[in-house]
Order: C-alpha cells, then structure tokens, then sequence
C-alpha cells in the first residue's frame, strides 16, 4: 500500500510537470533566482520532468537530486516507479549508485549483485562494483569482481577505478 501511494505521488509530480509546458526549451533566470533554494529547486525539477519525457535514465536523475536532497520519499517513488515496471539493467545499476552515494551499501549492494550476476561481460561495471565492495570493507569480494573484470579486457576506466578503491578513492561515474 505505502509503494502504491508513493508512486501515486510521483507520477502526479510528474504530471504536474508537465504543465510547465513542452516548450521549455529555455530556462528562464525568473525560473529560480530570487527563489529559496527549495522552490528553485522545485521549479527547475519541474522543468526537468517534462525535458525528461520518458527517459528512465533523466527519472533515476531527478530521483538522485531528491532522494539525496532531503527528498527521499519523492525520489524512492521514482525508482520504484521504475524497477516496478519494465527495466534495463543499467537502471537498477545507477539506482543502486544513489543508494551507495547516500551511505546505504545495504539498498546499493543487492541491486549491484543482480547487475553482476546479469552481466557477466561488463568489465567496467564489475570493477565499479568491486570498488564499492572494497569501499566498503569487502576486499575478498571486490578482488574477485575485480579478477572477473580483468580476465574479459583490461580496460582503462575498470582498472583506475579499482585502483582508486584501493585507496579509499570512489569510482568516477
């Protein structure tokens, strides 16, 4: 019942955003300057659910900035908007990035394993993932994801975000 009502809500967000126009091309300054950061940052969300379409990528964006901007309610409602319904894989990934950003491995690391276990061949994931294990105390598990990601390529991105890890140093996204 409490995920019904909190998609409810976030489609009627997003609904709401849509009477800002389809022709928001431009950004007005009126849109936020002279506003408390609150209500600037409500109307460029706005503004950003209609450049968003249905883009599932642009919805996990506005999610992050509520999600990690005292807004979590609002930003779960999108993403379980999203996983709820038909998804890539790449969704749950930068989902789970959100809940790794805001210090929650235990929401992040179930959605990184499913990641992992669906994508066996992406050396950049599974070293990003790896780097969060080791992040997060797990150097048996991210040695293994890393081992993995080095024995499909040796890619540039996977092996500075390991090597990163390694010193404490999160993964560029």
């Amino acid at each position: 019942m409490k995920n019904r009502i909190a998609v409810a809500v976030a489609v009627s967000l997003f609904v709401a955003g849509v009477g800002v126009g389809y022709a928001a091309q431009k950004v007005a300054a009126s849109t936020f300057q002279g506003k408390s950061k609150e209500d600037a940052a409500r109307a460029l969300l706005d503004i950003a659910r209609v450049q968003a379409k249905d883009g599932s990528w642009e919805r996990i964006a506005i999610g992050r900035v509520l999600y990690l901007g005292g807004h979590k309610a609002e930003g779960q409602a999108i993403f379980d908007g999203l996983l709820g319904g038909e998804h890539e894989d790449s969704d749950e990934f930068r989902i789970a990035r959100v809940y790794r950003e805001a210090g929650e491995w235990a929401k992040a690391k179930p959605l990184f394993d499913k990641f992992a276990a669906n994508n066996p061949k992406d050396e950049k994931g599974l070293a990003e993932i790896g780097a969060f294990y080791l992040l997060n105390g797990d150097r048996a598990t991210a040695e293994k994801l890393f081992e993995r990601s080095f024995g499909i390529a040796a890619e540039f991105w996977a092996t500075v975000g390991a090597a990163g890890a390694y010193l404490g140093v999160v993964p560029e996204e």
